[in-house]
C-alpha cells in the first residue's frame, strides 16, 4: 500500500453484559481482520458491554484505569502492529455517569486520542423502545481528530450521525475518514442506517467506517448490523449484513480530493439570515 492507501476492517459483535467474553470474542475478530493484511480495525460502540438497561451498565462498567478489557486491546494491537478503533467502552466517570468512550490504538499499543460521544440517545420509538441514554451518560464536549500514517480520521460515535454540522466540521478541519461505530437499532436502523452513513461521506468527501451491532442481544435488544465501509462518493464498500464477522475493503485517500474537487461543496457556505 502507498502513502495514501490502507486497507480497513470493521468487526460487526453481537456484544452481551459479559464484559470479558465480549473483549475475547470481539479480539479474535480483530485477528482475523489482520489476518486478512487490515491495517486499520475498528469495532462497534458497546464493544465490550451491551447491558439490559443504564443502570446495570453503570454496575458493570470500570473507569478508565480500571477497565480490564482496554489493557488486552492495546496488548493486542501492538501485537498485531495495527491501528485499533475501539468504537467505544463505557468508562465509569462518577457514581452515577459513565462516558461512552472511544479509543483510537496506535500500532505501539499507546492511546493516540479518545472520543466520549456528544450526542446522546434520549427517545420514544412507535416499536415501544424507550432509551434515555442522557440518565446514566455524561455527553461530551468536544469534537476530536486524529493523525493516522494515510491522512487523518474524525471520532464520532452512533446517535452523533443525525447532526451533519459535527462531520462537516471535521471535514473543514482536514478529516479523511470519519469513524461511526454504533449500536443501532434493528427499527430506525432499516429506515435511515445506510441513508444517513452514505449522506455523511458524500457531504464531507470523506471516507465513513462505521462498525456495528448486529442482531438480537441476550438482554432481547435487537441492533441492525450492517457494518458499512463508504467511499467519500456515497458509494458501499463492504456491507457486514446482520451476522457477527468482519468486513474489509481497500481505501485509497486520493479518492477524497477527486470527490471533494467534483463537488466542492465544503468551500461555498455563505453567511445567512435565520428563517
Amino acid at each position: 500500500m502507498s502513502a495514501k492507501r490502507f486497507r480497513a476492517a470493521c468487526v460487526q459483535l453481537r456484544s452481551t453484559d459479559d464484559v470479558m467474553e465480549n473483549a475475547a470474542t470481539a479480539s479474535a475478530l480483530i485477528r482475523d481482520a489482520a489476518g486478512q493484511g487490515a491495517q486499520f480495525v475498528a469495532t462497534p460502540e458497546n464493544t465490550t458491554l451491551m447491558a439490559p438497561d443504564g443502570g446495570a451498565k453503570l454496575q458493570r462498567s470500570f473507569a478508565e484505569d480500571g477497565d480490564p478489557a482496554l489493557p488486552k486491546f492495546r496488548a493486542l494491537a501492538e501485537e498485531l502492529g495495527i491501528w485499533l478503533l475501539i468504537g467505544s467502552l463505557a468508562i465509569k466517570v462518577s457514581d452515577t455517569k459513565t462516558a461512552n468512550r472511544s479509543f483510537l490504538i496506535d500500532p505501539k499499543g499507546r492511546i493516540a486520542a479518545r472520543y466520549d460521544k456528544i450526542h446522546l440517545f434520549d427517545v420514544d420509538l412507535p416499536s415501544g423502545e424507550s432509551y434515555r441514554e442522557s440518565n446514566t451518560v455524561a455527553g461530551g464536549g468536544a469534537a476530536v481528530l486524529a493523525d493516522l500514517p494515510w491522512g487523518k480520521i474524525g471520532l464520532t460515535i452512533c446517535y452523533d450521525m443525525r447532526f451533519p454540522h459535527l462531520y462537516r466540521d471535521l471535514a473543514k478541519r482536514g478529516a479523511d475518514v470519519i469513524a461511526v461505530p454504533s449500536a443501532f437499532t434493528e427499527t430506525t436502523g432499516k429506515a435511515h442506517w445506510h441513508v444517513l452513513l452514505r449522506a455523511r461521506a458524500i457531504e464531507t468527501g470523506c471516507f465513513v467506517i462505521a462498525p456495528a451491532q448486529g442482531g438480537h442481544h441476550a438482554n432481547g435488544r435487537k441492533t441492525y448490523g450492517h457494518s458499512l465501509i463508504v467511499s467519500p462518493w456515497g458509494e458501499v464498500l463492504a456491507d457486514g449484513g446482520t451476522e457477527p464477522g468482519i468486513v474489509v475493503a481497500d481505501i485509497d485517500l486520493a479518492a477524497v480530493g477527486d470527490a471533494r474537487s467534483r463537488v466542492p461543496a465544503l468551500k461555498h457556505d455563505r453567511p445567512y439570515r435565520g428563517a
